[in-house]
Protein backbone atom coordinates (compact mmCIF):
# COMPACT_ATOMS: atom_id res chain seq x y z
CA UNK A 1 0.00 0.00 0.00
CA UNK A 2 1.47 3.29 -1.11
CA UNK A 3 -0.58 5.75 0.90
CA UNK A 4 -0.35 9.52 0.41
CA UNK A 5 2.96 9.33 -1.45
CA UNK A 6 4.08 11.77 -4.09
CA UNK A 7 4.45 10.32 -7.60
CA UNK A 8 8.26 10.24 -7.58
CA UNK A 9 8.31 8.23 -4.34
CA UNK A 10 5.68 5.87 -5.80
CA UNK A 11 7.87 5.28 -8.85
CA UNK A 12 10.81 4.33 -6.61
CA UNK A 13 8.63 2.03 -4.48
CA UNK A 14 7.27 0.32 -7.61
CA UNK A 15 10.83 -0.27 -8.89
CA UNK A 16 11.69 -1.99 -5.61
CA UNK A 17 8.52 -4.06 -5.14
CA UNK A 18 7.23 -4.75 -8.68
CA UNK A 19 6.81 -8.46 -9.49
CA UNK A 20 7.25 -9.33 -5.80
CA UNK A 21 3.93 -8.09 -4.42
CA UNK A 22 0.77 -6.41 -5.68
CA UNK A 23 0.96 -2.65 -5.18
CA UNK A 24 -1.94 -0.33 -4.40
CA UNK A 25 -1.82 3.46 -4.47
CA UNK A 26 -4.19 5.30 -2.16
CA UNK A 27 -4.67 8.70 -0.58
CA UNK A 28 -4.89 11.98 -2.40
CA UNK A 29 -6.04 10.36 -5.66
CA UNK A 30 -8.30 12.51 -7.82
CA UNK A 31 -9.15 13.14 -11.47
CA UNK A 32 -6.21 15.52 -11.83
CA UNK A 33 -3.53 13.00 -10.83
CA UNK A 34 -4.96 9.52 -11.42
CA UNK A 35 -3.32 9.13 -14.85
CA UNK A 36 0.09 10.07 -13.50
CA UNK A 37 -0.35 7.63 -10.62
CA UNK A 38 -1.44 4.86 -13.01
CA UNK A 39 1.69 5.43 -15.09
CA UNK A 40 3.90 4.64 -12.07
CA UNK A 41 3.11 0.96 -12.58
CA UNK A 42 0.97 0.30 -9.51
CA UNK A 43 -1.44 -2.63 -9.78
CA UNK A 44 -4.44 -0.98 -8.08
CA UNK A 45 -5.62 2.53 -7.30
CA UNK A 46 -8.08 3.31 -4.50
CA UNK A 47 -10.14 6.47 -4.66
CA UNK A 48 -11.76 7.21 -1.32
CA UNK A 49 -13.40 10.34 -2.68
CA UNK A 50 -15.94 8.08 -4.37
CA UNK A 51 -17.45 7.40 -0.96
CA UNK A 52 -16.39 10.06 1.52
CA UNK A 53 -16.80 13.06 -0.79
CA UNK A 54 -19.97 12.04 -2.60
CA UNK A 55 -22.85 14.48 -2.37
CA UNK A 56 -25.87 13.32 -0.41
CA UNK A 57 -29.20 12.89 -2.13
CA UNK A 58 -32.47 13.22 -0.25
CA UNK A 59 -34.71 10.33 -1.29
CA UNK A 60 -38.08 9.47 0.17
CA UNK A 61 -40.64 6.81 -0.60
CA UNK A 62 -44.30 7.41 0.06
CA UNK A 63 -46.55 4.40 0.28
CA UNK A 64 -50.28 4.68 0.11
CA UNK A 65 -52.72 1.94 0.83
CA UNK A 66 -54.95 0.96 -2.06
CA UNK A 67 -58.23 -0.68 -1.08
Amino acid sequence: MLDNMDVETMKKAVEIAKDKVLIEASGGVNLDNIREIALTGVDFISIGALTHSAKAVDISMKIREVL
